[in-house]
């Protein structure tokens, strides 16, 4: 039995949103969550601070896995409105950071840099992936 790739670009979206979800918790255990132990921030504030961060290593594992699977899927019109949904988030995702970085702290955007331009190639190459022509009969995909 061989699996097919499909969709290249929801493989490699895939594999970036899992990298993300690692180097994002390992980011946050070693540099900013321990940030957090400072006697002037509250353990209310502690915990909500720490289950958003965790949030988001945990929603960008999920996105990995989904689009990891899709790659496979060959009829792409069955799984276009997830990726849609996922783009969508993303987008909003950016939109946030950015935002809230801007009102808060305006000359602190270029920090935000990596991540925005992170995010972007990641939604380009579902995009990418979205707007894929199907394959004429007769082709396959890659097997493994």
């Amino acid at each position: 039995m061989s699996i097919k790739v499909s969709n290249f670009y929801y493989l490699i979206a895939g594999i970036f949103a899992v990298l993300f979800a690692v180097t994002h918790a390992w980011n946050g255990q070693s540099a900013v969550l321990p940030e957090l132990q400072v006697g002037a921030i509250t353990m209310g504030t502690r915990t909500v601070f720490m289950y958003v961060w965790h949030i988001i290593t945990a929603e960008n594992l999920v996105f990995g896995i989904v689009f990891i699977l899709m790659s496979f899927q060959a009829d792409r019109a069955k799984v276009r409105f997830a990726a849609w949904m996922i783009v969508s988030l993303l987008i909003v995702r950016l939109m946030v950071i950015l935002g809230v970085t801007a009102i808060q702290d305006v000359s602190a955007l270029t920090d935000t840099l990596i991540d925005s331009v992170a995010i972007v190639i990641y939604v380009a190459f579902i995009v990418l992936g979205i707007r894929l022509k199907p394959k004429k009969a007769g082709k396959s995909g890659a097997t493994f």
